[in-house]
């Protein structure tokens, strides 16, 4: 419903109860298959490059602004550079089946007063790629976020990564259009494609994750019955023209 002021102007709904959230904490987010812990050098580091390094092509690097890294050396500098500002705030994901780091990611734009926050930095290994260690990553960093009390969960990637606006909308990320010559990447134009999930749609999200992620929903062989794209499409308010058969 669309509030007016007192000249008759339609303005925003108010929000009187509305409660800055917190920043993260240095704290890790736990599920069943994996954990997410603010990232460290020494703890981390050494298993990160040993797994990004299985992608011998450097083909997950490609829509990154850095990488790939020849050395742990490499790594280590620039995650001294770069990984321990408050904002982007990163986590390794580990693999709670090898006890490995074998993924990272991050919350940036850390927006409180305003109750905005984005997942980036999004880097999978691939030995975990594509399972459900990374779903509950997203998961667990989706819950963490509207239940602080952020009102907006965005997704950003460069348009021509397919697989991240495919990622996006099965994750239940909204479309809501492409910000075009948005930045240079690597000496190139980069058009930004804008997906994002608000707090009124968390618990049809919540209870679809919840779904996808219950042990019922795989056979012995690990197959999944139900698919998260399934269960997250009714959610969506808009979805990514690109992807459409």
């Amino acid at each position: 419903m669309i509030d007016t002021n007192e000249l008759g102007q339609s303005v925003g709904v108010a929000l009187p109860d509305w409660m800055v959230p917190p920043r993260p904490p240095r704290e890790a987010l736990a599920g069943r298959f994996c954990r997410l812990e603010p990232l460290d050098i020494a703890a981390h580091a050494a298993d990160l490059h040993r797994h990004f390094s299985q992608d011998t092509v450097g083909r997950d690097w490609s829509y990154l602004p850095y990488g790939p890294f020849d050395s742990l050396g490499d790594f280590e500098t620039w995650m001294a550079a770069t990984c321990f500002d408050a904002d982007p705030f990163f986590y390794a994901i580990v693999d709670e089946t090898t006890g490995r780091a074998a993924g990272m990611v991050s919350y940036m734009r850390i927006t409180p007063a305003h109750g905005s926050i984005e997942v980036g930095h999004v880097h999978y290994a691939p030995a975990i790629q594509r399972g459900r260690v990374t779903s509950e990553a997203m998961y667990l960093m989706m819950r963490w976020a509207f239940e602080a009390g952020y009102r907006r969960y965005e997704w950003k990637c460069h348009s021509l990564n397919l697989p991240s606006r495919v990622a996006a909308q099965r994750l239940g990320f909204s479309y809501e259009g492409v910000f075009r010559d948005h930045m240079i990447h690597r000496g190139r134009s980069r058009d930004t494609a804008w997906y994002a999930c608000v707090v009124s749609e968390w618990p049809g999200l919540k209870a679809a994750f919840e779904t996808w992620l219950d042990p019922a929903n795989f056979d012995h062989d690990g197959v999944q019955k139900k698919h998260l794209s399934a269960l997250t499409r009714p959610i969506l308010v808009a979805t990514d023209p690109e992807l459409e058969p």
